[in-house]
Protein backbone atom coordinates (compact mmCIF):
# COMPACT_ATOMS: atom_id res chain seq x y z
CA UNK A 1 0.00 0.00 0.00
CA UNK A 2 3.12 2.41 0.88
CA UNK A 3 4.23 1.95 -2.82
CA UNK A 4 0.73 2.76 -4.36
CA UNK A 5 0.53 5.82 -2.31
CA UNK A 6 3.86 6.65 -3.71
CA UNK A 7 2.72 6.49 -7.55
CA UNK A 8 -0.72 8.13 -6.34
CA UNK A 9 1.54 11.06 -4.77
CA UNK A 10 4.03 11.67 -7.69
CA UNK A 11 1.70 11.40 -10.41
CA UNK A 12 -0.33 13.86 -8.52
CA UNK A 13 2.96 16.07 -7.77
CA UNK A 14 3.68 16.02 -11.83
CA UNK A 15 0.14 17.10 -12.61
CA UNK A 16 0.68 20.55 -10.27
CA UNK A 17 3.94 20.90 -11.17
CA UNK A 18 3.67 20.59 -14.52
CA UNK A 19 0.31 22.25 -14.72
CA UNK A 20 -0.58 23.83 -18.00
CA UNK A 21 2.67 22.42 -19.71
CA UNK A 22 1.17 19.32 -20.45
CA UNK A 23 -1.14 18.32 -23.26
CA UNK A 24 -4.92 16.92 -22.60
CA UNK A 25 -3.48 13.59 -23.38
CA UNK A 26 -0.61 13.75 -20.86
CA UNK A 27 -3.34 15.37 -18.12
CA UNK A 28 -5.44 12.40 -18.45
CA UNK A 29 -3.03 9.71 -18.75
CA UNK A 30 -1.57 11.00 -14.96
CA UNK A 31 -5.72 11.03 -13.56
CA UNK A 32 -6.19 7.37 -14.83
CA UNK A 33 -2.95 6.58 -13.18
CA UNK A 34 -3.98 8.55 -10.12
CA UNK A 35 -7.46 6.68 -10.03
CA UNK A 36 -6.02 3.13 -10.82
CA UNK A 37 -4.04 3.41 -7.89
CA UNK A 38 -6.86 4.75 -5.47
CA UNK A 39 -8.99 1.47 -6.93
CA UNK A 40 -5.75 -0.46 -5.97
CA UNK A 41 -5.76 0.66 -2.41
CA UNK A 42 -9.33 0.32 -1.60
CA UNK A 43 -8.87 -3.27 -2.98
CA UNK A 44 -6.09 -4.07 -0.53
CA UNK A 45 -7.95 -2.08 2.51
CA UNK A 46 -11.07 -4.52 1.31
CA UNK A 47 -8.85 -7.92 1.19
CA UNK A 48 -6.97 -7.13 4.60
CA UNK A 49 -10.53 -6.75 6.06
CA UNK A 50 -12.05 -9.63 4.53
CA UNK A 51 -8.77 -11.55 5.44
CA UNK A 52 -8.89 -10.30 9.14
CA UNK A 53 -12.50 -11.50 9.34
CA UNK A 54 -11.49 -15.24 9.44
CA UNK A 55 -7.80 -15.04 11.51
CA UNK A 56 -6.99 -15.19 14.80
CA UNK A 57 -8.18 -15.79 17.56
CA UNK A 58 -11.24 -13.39 18.55
CA UNK A 59 -13.22 -13.60 21.86
CA UNK A 60 -16.26 -12.19 21.40
CA UNK A 61 -17.29 -9.96 24.55
CA UNK A 62 -19.84 -7.18 24.82
CA UNK A 63 -20.79 -4.82 21.60
CA UNK A 64 -22.36 -1.54 22.09
CA UNK A 65 -24.68 -1.62 18.27
CA UNK A 66 -25.14 1.75 19.14
CA UNK A 67 -21.40 2.95 19.71
CA UNK A 68 -20.66 0.54 16.24
CA UNK A 69 -23.34 2.38 14.30
CA UNK A 70 -21.88 5.69 15.40
CA UNK A 71 -18.21 5.10 14.43
CA UNK A 72 -19.57 3.88 10.87
CA UNK A 73 -21.26 6.94 10.51
CA UNK A 74 -17.64 9.36 11.60
CA UNK A 75 -16.45 7.05 8.95
CA UNK A 76 -19.00 7.94 6.22
CA UNK A 77 -19.44 11.37 7.13
CA UNK A 78 -18.11 13.23 4.25
CA UNK A 79 -19.93 10.91 1.82
CA UNK A 80 -23.57 11.01 3.77
CA UNK A 81 -22.66 15.01 3.28
CA UNK A 82 -22.16 15.12 -0.34
CA UNK A 83 -24.71 12.89 -1.35
CA UNK A 84 -27.53 14.58 1.15
CA UNK A 85 -28.08 10.90 2.89
CA UNK A 86 -29.97 10.83 5.90
CA UNK A 87 -29.48 8.18 7.91
CA UNK A 88 -32.16 7.34 11.37
CA UNK A 89 -31.43 4.63 14.17
CA UNK A 90 -33.40 3.61 16.94
CA UNK A 91 -31.97 2.90 19.86
CA UNK A 92 -30.14 -0.69 19.91
CA UNK A 93 -28.97 -3.09 22.12
CA UNK A 94 -25.55 -4.78 23.39
CA UNK A 95 -25.10 -8.18 21.56
CA UNK A 96 -22.26 -10.45 22.26
CA UNK A 97 -19.94 -9.42 19.27
CA UNK A 98 -16.56 -8.23 18.20
CA UNK A 99 -17.00 -4.58 18.50
CA UNK A 100 -14.44 -3.46 15.39
CA UNK A 101 -15.82 -6.00 13.06
CA UNK A 102 -19.34 -4.89 13.77
CA UNK A 103 -18.56 -0.96 13.10
CA UNK A 104 -17.05 -2.26 10.04
CA UNK A 105 -19.77 -4.32 8.59
CA UNK A 106 -22.38 -1.47 9.26
CA UNK A 107 -20.13 1.07 7.46
CA UNK A 108 -20.04 -1.48 4.66
CA UNK A 109 -23.37 -2.16 4.32
CA UNK A 110 -24.12 1.76 5.15
CA UNK A 111 -22.10 2.56 2.12
CA UNK A 112 -23.79 0.26 -0.23
CA UNK A 113 -27.04 1.55 0.89
CA UNK A 114 -25.73 5.07 -0.17
CA UNK A 115 -23.25 4.31 -3.02
CA UNK A 116 -26.02 2.37 -4.91
CA UNK A 117 -29.36 4.71 -4.43
CA UNK A 118 -30.40 6.57 -7.16
CA UNK A 119 -32.63 9.24 -5.75
CA UNK A 120 -31.20 12.77 -4.88
CA UNK A 121 -31.39 12.16 -1.20
CA UNK A 122 -30.81 8.29 -0.01
CA UNK A 123 -32.53 7.54 3.08
CA UNK A 124 -31.09 4.36 5.53
CA UNK A 125 -32.93 3.16 8.41
CA UNK A 126 -31.16 1.35 11.16
CA UNK A 127 -33.71 -0.96 13.63
CA UNK A 128 -33.41 -4.15 15.80
CA UNK A 129 -35.92 -6.48 17.17
CA UNK A 130 -35.53 -9.01 19.61
CA UNK A 131 -36.67 -12.89 18.25
CA UNK A 132 -36.72 -15.61 20.13
CA UNK A 133 -33.10 -15.80 21.61
CA UNK A 134 -31.32 -13.49 19.23
CA UNK A 135 -31.31 -9.74 18.00
CA UNK A 136 -31.83 -9.43 14.20
CA UNK A 137 -30.75 -5.95 12.88
CA UNK A 138 -32.04 -4.14 9.34
CA UNK A 139 -30.87 -1.74 7.64
CA UNK A 140 -33.15 -0.17 4.99
CA UNK A 141 -32.85 1.78 2.29
CA UNK A 142 -35.11 3.45 -0.59
CA UNK A 143 -32.84 2.22 -3.22
CA UNK A 144 -33.27 1.15 -6.55
CA UNK A 145 -33.71 -2.41 -4.80
CA UNK A 146 -31.95 -5.79 -6.67
CA UNK A 147 -33.55 -8.04 -9.04
CA UNK A 148 -34.26 -11.45 -7.59
CA UNK A 149 -32.08 -12.87 -10.16
CA UNK A 150 -29.21 -11.56 -8.84
CA UNK A 151 -29.52 -11.51 -5.00
CA UNK A 152 -27.95 -15.38 -4.47
CA UNK A 153 -24.60 -14.20 -5.53
CA UNK A 154 -24.69 -10.94 -3.28
CA UNK A 155 -22.31 -12.13 -0.65
CA UNK A 156 -20.04 -14.15 -2.91
CA UNK A 157 -16.74 -12.81 -3.24
CA UNK A 158 -15.77 -10.27 -6.10
CA UNK A 159 -19.24 -10.36 -7.17
CA UNK A 160 -20.58 -6.96 -8.68
CA UNK A 161 -23.89 -6.02 -10.31
CA UNK A 162 -22.63 -2.37 -10.99
CA UNK A 163 -19.72 -0.97 -13.24
CA UNK A 164 -17.18 1.81 -12.60
CA UNK A 165 -19.69 4.13 -12.06
CA UNK A 166 -20.27 2.98 -8.66
CA UNK A 167 -17.20 2.39 -6.15
CA UNK A 168 -16.32 -1.14 -5.01
CA UNK A 169 -14.65 -3.93 -5.01
CA UNK A 170 -16.75 -6.70 -4.97
CA UNK A 171 -15.60 -7.58 -1.14
CA UNK A 172 -17.90 -5.50 1.25
CA UNK A 173 -20.54 -7.97 1.08
CA UNK A 174 -18.62 -10.91 1.52
CA UNK A 175 -16.74 -9.53 4.21
CA UNK A 176 -19.89 -8.73 5.89
CA UNK A 177 -20.89 -12.39 5.64
CA UNK A 178 -17.60 -14.00 6.54
CA UNK A 179 -17.20 -11.22 9.89
CA UNK A 180 -20.98 -12.10 11.16
CA UNK A 181 -20.77 -15.76 10.32
CA UNK A 182 -17.62 -15.50 12.53
CA UNK A 183 -19.32 -14.63 15.45
CA UNK A 184 -22.38 -17.39 15.32
CA UNK A 185 -24.81 -15.24 13.51
CA UNK A 186 -25.83 -15.11 9.39
CA UNK A 187 -27.33 -12.32 7.36
CA UNK A 188 -29.33 -11.82 4.34
CA UNK A 189 -31.36 -9.26 2.60
CA UNK A 190 -34.47 -8.68 1.12
CA UNK A 191 -35.25 -6.83 -2.34
CA UNK A 192 -38.21 -5.51 -4.53
CA UNK A 193 -36.89 -4.31 -7.82
CA UNK A 194 -37.58 -0.18 -7.35
CA UNK A 195 -38.91 -0.73 -3.62
CA UNK A 196 -35.48 -0.27 -2.03
CA UNK A 197 -33.68 -3.34 -0.13
CA UNK A 198 -33.45 -4.11 3.55
CA UNK A 199 -30.05 -6.21 4.51
CA UNK A 200 -30.78 -8.48 8.17
CA UNK A 201 -27.99 -9.88 10.39
CA UNK A 202 -28.31 -11.72 13.54
CA UNK A 203 -26.59 -11.66 16.75
CA UNK A 204 -26.96 -13.33 20.00
CA UNK A 205 -27.72 -11.32 23.00
CA UNK A 206 -24.78 -9.81 25.46
CA UNK A 207 -24.11 -11.47 28.74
Amino acid sequence: RESLRDVASYSQLVAETYAGRLDSDAGEFLGRIRSGAERMQSLLTDMVDYAAAGSGDRHPSQADMGAAVRQALLLMDSRIAERGAVVTCDPLPQVRGDFELLSKLVHHLLRNAIEYCDTPSPRVHISARQVNAEWVFSLKDNGPGIDPAFQGRLFQVFKRLHGREHPGNGLGLAFCKKAIERQGGRIWMESTPGAGSTFYFSLQPAG
